[in-house]
């Protein structure tokens, strides 16, 4: 073999083997005879052996030609897939559109975007995945999701970051619960109260925003129990042993065993911001942000 062969030789090649016509090969690559005979002139070259027999009346593959032609018949048509595939890619019309969500985000906000997305753009493959918001932030830099619905707010200068969300914050307390009898419960109710609350390691966000936000009204909460999961913190709060503090959106979730009333303080609210990269300039990004902010605003 003399040289590379050329993908440019390889395609005029096989589409002359399918037409075994110069002139109608030609049209279809948009060439004319002369080129065309150069290409193939050059592709025997590369590959140091004859693939064609010409006469003036018809044009035949050897038998070497014959072996070339099946062998990749198939570069043609998976050239051609693969430029259907890219073009609808940049069209955000196909693809993967991979998101990541905390529990926060996923009795809402999340499922209605990716249900309008998805009834839209029914070829872009959704992947979904459950991280906590610092997981988020690392999945997110080493471009391992897409957009992250994380608690907010977010601000960095490599990342654009949309607030889709500001719920407010409820104390959910067992049945018949003293707080229960307050016509309402603030900050500082919360201050002699058994508090139980999501382990630091799935929690640590959302905990640290709840510190930041009584230590400004001069609360320091009295954590008593972790539990690593949801069920197993209502089941705490049910048989007793304290309360919680729970964002709006999961409230309707929680069953007939606890009760919840709302903290009466303005800035006493839990925010989801869209997150995603600067540099991700996607369609598909682009789209699913555009209607998640359209959402979120109705």
């Amino acid at each position: 073999m003399n040289g590379p062969a050329g993908l440019d030789n390889i395609q005029s090649f096989l589409i002359l083997a399918e037409e075994l016509n110069f002139r109608r090969a030609a049209e279809r690559l948009n060439l004319d005879q002369s080129a065309l005979t150069r290409r193939i002139q050059k592709l025997e070259h590369a590959v140091a052996f004859k693939l064609l027999e010409r006469t003036t009346r018809e044009v035949s593959l050897t038998q070497a030609g014959q072996q070339f032609y099946a062998d990749n018949a198939h570069l043609l048509r998976r050239y051609e897939e693969t430029i259907t595939a890219a073009r609808r890619i940049a069209e955000g019309k196909s693809g993967l559109l991979r998101i990541g969500y905390m529990a926060f985000a996923a009795t809402e906000v999340m499922p209605s975007a990716v249900a309008r997305f998805r009834a839209a753009h029914p070829h872009i493959d959704v992947d979904l995945r459950y991280i906590r918001t610092q997981g988020q932030k690392l999945a997110l830099a080493k471009d391992e999701i897409d957009v992250g619905y994380l608690i907010g707010p977010f601000d960095h200068s490599e990342y654009h970051s949309v607030q889709l969300t500001a719920e407010p914050l409820y104390v959910v307390t067992p049945r018949n619960h003293p707080l229960l009898h307050r016509t309402r419960i603030t900050p500082a109710d919360l201050a002699d109260q058994d508090i139980i609350l999501g382990d630091m390691r799935e929690w640590d966000e959302y905990r640290w925003r709840l510190n930041d936000l009584f230590n400004s009204e001069g609360v320091s909460l009295r954590v008593t129990l972790e539990a690593s999961n949801t069920l197993a913190l209502l089941g705490l709060v049910a048989a007793g042993l304290g309360v919680t503090i729970y964002p709006e959106s999961l409230i309707g979730f929680l069953g007939r065993n606890v009760e919840v009333r709302q903290i009466m303080h303005p800035g006493f609210r839990s925010r989801t911001a869209l997150v995603w990269k600067r540099t991700n300039r996607s369609q598909q990004v682009r789209t699913f942000v555009e209607l998640a902010r359209h959402l979120a605003a109705r």
